[in-house]
This record gives C-alpha cells, structure tokens and sequence, in this order.
C-alpha cells in the first residue's frame, strides 16, 4: 500500500519547493496546479466555457488564457470564482485520480499530492494526510507581490480569498513552517520523510 500525502498551503507558502524537497527522497508528486494549467489550454472545453463567459479580454493574442486577467476577475468577485471552480475543478479531480493510481501502483512507498485548494476542493478525501506548509501571512503577501508582479493590495486579496490560515493549520495532521531558510526545510522534509516511511511500514506489516 502506497500513502498519499496531501501537501497545501496558502499562496507563496513554498508547496513546489517542499514537493521538490520530498522527490530527493525519491518520492513522486502530482500538483494539481499544473493540472489546473492543463484543463485550460487551447481545444479544451474549460477554456471554450471560460471564453464565452468573460469574452477576449481573458485570451492572449495566441488564443491562450490570459491567467492575470482572468484572476483580476474572479478574486474581485465571489461569484465569478465559484463559477469558474465548478467549471474546472471536476475536470482537474478527473485527471487528479488518474494520476494518482499510477502512483499508488508505483514503487515509491509513498507519494504527493500538491494542492493549493486540498481542503476547499475536497481533494483532502483523496490523501491519507495532510501536510499543511506555514508561513506568516506579511511573508506571504511579500513573495506573491514578488513572484506574481502584482501589488500589494492585489496580493493581500488573493491571499484574503484563501481558507484563513488558523483553519488550515486545524485540518493538518503535519505542519512544516516555511518561514525561514532553504536548509530548515530540507531538514523538516527529511524528519517527515523518516516518518512517513516509518508510518507505511506499519501500514503494510
């Protein structure tokens, strides 16, 4: 039996550095961001419906989705997001599980599941635990301006739309605090590494 861990956390959290941490230990991943990136490329019926809604103004000039134009809409509007949620997230949880199978038939004693939205998805109904990865809400705010190009008030409604932190941080099983250097994660990742392998070996006794 392979463990599926789901790994979440608020934006700029570090999901894709502690993921890239864990594939050291030989452990495999899917992250359901690059799936959702997926279902909205061009000839995809996600991105004909999110087109008809919004019109060009959230297509590029190569008819790709403008993805800054379409998050300016839908984290100003509830409604727009949960609209667009139930247009892509069934079709993200499809491929999701698919994936997920041929990683549990696979050698690796346990694998990742990277998901922003674990727990608003329901996606957390797919993983054994959860690993919820932490950081102070100023840092967060300060890397998604950073990484994103947005602003401040742009970043801060993003990270605002998200499940508040003290909720998420209830739901874990596991908490890794990303707050400080490359070399305290790497170090976390590799005590929960020891853990979870210990955990599949009771699993499978």
């Amino acid at each position: 039996m392979s463990l599926c861990v789901g790994v979440t956390g608020g934006i700029a959290s570090g999901k894709s550095s502690v993921a890239r941490a864990f594939a050291e230990h030989g452990i495999p991943w899917v992250d359901a961001d690059d799936l959702a990136r997926e279902v909205v490329k061009p000839g995809e019926p996600a991105l004909e419906e999110i087109a008809a809604r919004f019109g060009p103004r959230v297509l590029d000039d190569d008819g790709r989705l403008n993805r800054g134009a379409l998050r300016e809409i839908v984290f100003a509007d509830a409604d727009e997001r949960r609209w667009l949620e139930s247009v892509t997230h069934p079709r993200i949880r499809e491929r999701l599980e698919k994936r997920l199978a041929e990683m549990t038939a696979g050698p690796a004693p346990y694998h990742l599941l990277v998901s922003p939205l674990l727990f608003e998805s329901g996606q957390d109904a797919l993983v054994d635990r959860r690993l919820v990865i932490d950081v102070p809400e100023a840092q967060q705010i300060a890397r998604t301006a950073a990484r994103d190009g947005v602003d401040e008030a742009q970043a801060r409604a993003i990270v605002a739309a998200q499940m508040p932190r003290r909720e998420r941080l209830a739901l874990a099983d596991d908490i890794l605090d990303n707050g400080g250097d490359f070399a305290a994660l790497t170090q976390r990742v590799a005590e929960l590494d020891r853990d979870y392998r210990q955990l599949c070996r009771q699993l499978n006794r």
